[in-house]
Parts: structure tokens; C-alpha cells; sequence
């Protein structure tokens, strides 16, 4: 089941691991993999882009980064193949992604010699991209009768899902709102009338996509690739400044 109805469904150019991990999930509906699990995968995927970033093995690394990308997106296929949604594992995946956006980010400074302050910098920009791209995402899907396993606002722990353990639910809330308070409302402060305007059209959804994680994580593998490490910092530092333009466009011309 898509997130969105056909109509508003748009080219998201963060989702190129969408049709692999349907086909993943199909694969392992019958077994007794869950979707949690699959999560897991995806952090040793990030863990071992990690040492790989570190040991100098770039290509290896981008490959990784790409699985944990594709990973990602499998995990919420299988839930939903399964028709297993889940509390836990929405913010047990948001937690392991905030974690392993930073560890990419020092494993970066440990080889490139970029000052800290940078790398600090290139993390609010990076999480501040996908708040802004995952705000206006939910919004749109609970506007248009799309998903609604995420919440525009996540101001208190959800009641579990059944088979949830409300007091797990309630733990992995208090982890995910520590973590991510400060970029949800930052970009929440920046444009809070956006939950009242009309569903945004696919043009501006396709443009915004590039400040999905798969996205980056595909930004991070390219250029380590092709050996320009060096410039993943400021690229995402000077990429940050288009935050500005989107939520300009979202409130002065949509």
C-alpha cells in the first residue's frame, strides 16, 4: 500500500530503493523476519559504511550507504505487506537515522581534517533538510488520506498499536523527542501555517525529495566514490541554505 493516493503520488528522488525493498519484503512476507529486524539490518549497513569510510574504502562505503538506503525503505514495506504497523519501529528507525547521520559526520572529519564546528554545522543542515522534507511529507500524506503512521506533530507518545508494548512505546518517544525536539520545531517556527494550506503539488514534492535521507546518503556515495570525501561537509553546508527557498515558495506562491 503506497503512502499517498495515486493523484498526489510524485517522483521522489530520495525513494530509489522503493522498488528493491518491495521486492524484499515480499520475499521475506511469508518468513518471520519483521520489520524491526530489517531496521537492525540497516544499522550494521550504517556501521559498516562507517569503518569503511574510515579504513579508506570509499566505494565499499558508498555501496553501503546505498544498501542501508534501500534497507530503510524495506522495513516499512514489510510492515506494511505484513499489515504490521508499528510504533516501536517508526522511532526506533528515526532513532537509528539521527545516529548514523552524525557517525557518517565524524567518520568524515576522522579522514578529511574538516575543523568540528563544520561538521556540526553540516549535521543541523542535514537534519533540518529532512525535518523540513518530512514535515511537509506528512503533512500532505493526512491531508490527502495517505499514511498516517507518522504524526505532523509528535507532542506526546501514541497509544500502541496492537502487539506493541505501550511502556516500549512511551521509551522510544521520550529517546525520539529528545533527539529531534529542537529540528521539529525550528522548522515548525520557520512556517506553522503549513498543516492549513492545500495539498502541494507533485512539482514541488519531486524538488523537495533531494532533502530526503536516501537522497543525501546517495550524495555521500557519489562523491566518495569518485573521491571528493572533502567536499560531502561543505556540500551539505551551502545545500542547507535552500531551506529558506522551499519554505518561501511553499508560503508565498503555493
Amino acid at each position: 500500500m503506497p503512502k499517498l493516493p495515486l493523484h498526489h503520488q510524485f517522483v521522489d528522488l530520495s525513494d530509489y530503493g522503493r522498488k528493491p525493498a518491495r521486492k524484499l519484503a515480499l520475499v521475506l512476507q511469508a518468513t518471520s523476519v519483521t520489520p524491526v529486524q530489517v531496521t537492525t539490518w540497516f544499522v550494521l549497513c550504517g556501521i559498516m559504511a562507517v569503518v569503511c569510510m574510515i579504513r579508506g574504502f570509499n566505494i565499499t562505503a558508498g555501496l553501503f550507504l546505498i544498501l542501508k538506503s534501500v534497507l530503510d525503505a524495506a522495513d516499512g514495506e514489510l510492515s506494511r505487506v505484513k499489515d504490521k504497523p508499528s510504533y516501536i519501529g517508526r522511532y526506533y528507525d528515526s532513532i537509528a537515522d539521527i545516529i548514523l547521520n552524525l557517525s557518517f559526520l565524524i567518520a568524515l572529519w576522522s579522514v578529511t581534517g574538516h575543523s568540528l564546528w563544520l561538521v556540526g554545522l553540516a549535521f543541523i543542515g542535514i537534519q533540518l533538510q529532512g525535518t523540513l522534507y518530512n514535515y511537509y511529507y506528512v503533512i500532505l500524506r493526512n491531508r490527502v488520506a495517505g499514511d498516517t503512521t507518522s504524526r505532523i506533530f509528535e507532542d506526546q507518545a501514541p497509544v500502541a498499536m496492537s502487539g506493541e508494548n505501550q511502556r516500549m512505546v512511551n521509551v522510544l518517544y521520550r529517546i525520539y523527542d529528545a533527539l529531534y525536539i529542537v529540528f521539529d520545531k525550528t522548522i515548525y517556527h520557520l512556517d506553522r501555517n503549513a498543516p492549513q494550506s492545500d495539498p502541494f503539488p507533485r512539482w514541488f514534492m519531486t524538488l523537495l525529495s533531494t532533502f530526503g535521507l536516501g537522497f543525501q546518503l546517495l550524495v555521500m556515495a557519489v562523491l566518495l566514490a569518485i573521491g571528493l570525501e572533502h567536499y560531502i561537509i561543505p556540500f551539505f553546508i551551502a545545500y542547507s541554505g535552500l531551506i529558506i527557498v522551499f519554505i518561501a515558495i511553499r508560503r508565498w506562491l503555493l
